[in-house]
């Protein structure tokens, strides 16, 4: 059912994770950029630069939760999107709640047109180099060295 993955589960030592079903977030790469997400205050760990996500509903793969919410947060044209991978990169925890970060390309190879919505405070194309720079959220950057250790150019 649409939007039955909104709401807080409980995580370790009480700690309140976003998505009844897990949550997905989308790792967009166009050449040497990432797209990122300056997240508006009032979100859960508003301020903080990650990737568009959120919660998956019951019926989603990862893979159909990170592009829908991408959609939602960015307004991306799903078609210039190429899915390549999916990483586990918290969780999963005793309640289930897992947090999945898709690997995917433009099929540009480019970076593609992006228009933030109430969740975002901006929306920028950042070098690989530099992610590092900006104030990132704390699952994101947890788990950065990773990421980075995963990309790879697709052709």
């Amino acid at each position: 059912m649409e939007g039955d993955g909104n709401g807080w589960v409980e995580g370790p030592n009480g700690l309140r994770l976003w998505g009844r079903f897990g949550a997905a977030g989308l790792f967009l790469q166009a050449g040497d950029t990432v797209l990122l997400q300056h997240r508006a205050p009032w979100t859960a760990q508003g301020g903080t630069w990650g990737l568009p996500g959120g919660a998956r509903d019951s019926h989603e793969t990862v893979a159909e939760a990170a592009l829908r919410e991408a959609v939602e947060e960015c307004a991306i044209d799903p078609s210039l999107v190429r899915v390549h991978d999916a990483l586990v990169t918290a969780g999963p925890f005793d309640s289930g709640w897992s947090y999945t970060t898709v690997m995917a390309t433009t099929t540009t190879g480019a970076p593609i047109e992006v228009t933030p919505n109430a969740e975002s405070e901006d929306l920028r194309w950042v070098r690989l180099a530099d992610v590092r720079s900006l104030p990132l959220h704390p699952g994101f950057e947890a788990s950065l060295s990773r990421l980075l250790g995963h990309t790879e150019t697709h052709d």
